[in-house]
């Protein structure tokens, strides 16, 4: 099951959630950690399952890593997006090819961001992810 991370409290007036589905414990936590003074509740997932698990995600962004245990980023949100789950996303990744791009570019994917990430790159990311 997804993690919170407290680093806002959940009110109803909170920023939006950001779910980060993400198989590497230390890239989880660093994103989470990262996020935490921009005020964000932080869910994170180990694999793509903890998310499928859910029958409602709270309102906000998916950061998607693409290489998951099970199957790739696009595929979750391929399947998410089968279920109804229109929440924008945002696709990461330590090896981005043409035509990975051109996959998440025809999903939709608000941005394609390349790991080792910068905080502001993910930060202005997630703000047009959230507009």
């Amino acid at each position: 099951m997804g993690h919170l991370f407290a680093v806002a409290p959940p009110l109803a007036n909170a920023h939006p959630a950001i779910h980060i589905v993400e198989d590497d414990a230390a890239v989880r936590l660093s994103l989470a950690f990262l996020l935490e003074p921009s005020g964000y509740r932080v869910l994170t997932y180990e694999t793509p399952d903890e998310v499928l698990e859910h029958d409602q995600l709270a309102a906000g962004c998916l950061v998607l890593d693409y290489h998951l245990p099970g199957m790739n980023g696009l595929d979750l949100l391929d399947r998410l997006r089968r279920r109804g789950v229109a929440l924008p996303a945002i696709l990461i990744t330590g090896s981005l090819d043409p035509a990975m791009r051109r996959r998440a570019e025809e999903a939709g994917m608000t941005a394609i961001l390349e790991k080792p990430l910068e905080r502001g790159a993910l930060l202005a990311a997630i703000g047009r992810a959230l507009e």
